[in-house]
């Protein structure tokens, strides 16, 4: 299925501090499998996919970080020119508004993963799916 739990999380906007959290992740065993992150009135905002959301969960609650899991769709698609513009166009479609997207990497693959924040998850989940299979 191609939906994926997203954190979101607000870190401090200053030197380091991206850093300790993922440090903090990583020394649980927890990889990043996307991610995104940018300022915003101040703070960090990121964005990212876990392998291992629970272990995630429970780093980020004991450094008390401010954070919400969400369902994004995401698709798994070839490493090559055209991929993304073929699942945004997709998307566009099917009436599904993107919100905004990213991408990581599967990891044992040569595949990406394209996250993407979206209006009608179930639709888009569906969607990427059919994109997957053709």
């Amino acid at each position: 299925m191609a939906k994926a739990k997203e954190f979101t999380v607000t870190i401090e906007d200053k030197p380091g501090a991206l850093g300790k959290c993922f440090h903090a992740l990583a020394a649980r065993g927890v990889n990043m499998l996307a991610f995104q992150s940018y300022v915003e009135e101040g703070e960090s905002l990121t964005r990212f996919l876990a392998d291992d959301v629970a272990t995630a969960r429970e780093v980020l609650g004991e450094l008390r970080m401010i954070f919400e899991v969400t369902d994004v769709a995401i698709a798994r698609v070839a490493h090559r020119p055209g991929e993304l513009g073929r699942a945004a166009s997709r998307l566009g479609e099917n009436h599904i508004n993107i919100d905004y997207s990213y991408c990581g990497i599967e990891p044992n693959s040569m595949q990406v993963l394209l996250v993407f924040g979206v209006d009608n998850l179930t639709k888009a989940a569906t969607v990427l799916d059919e994109l997957a299979a053709g």
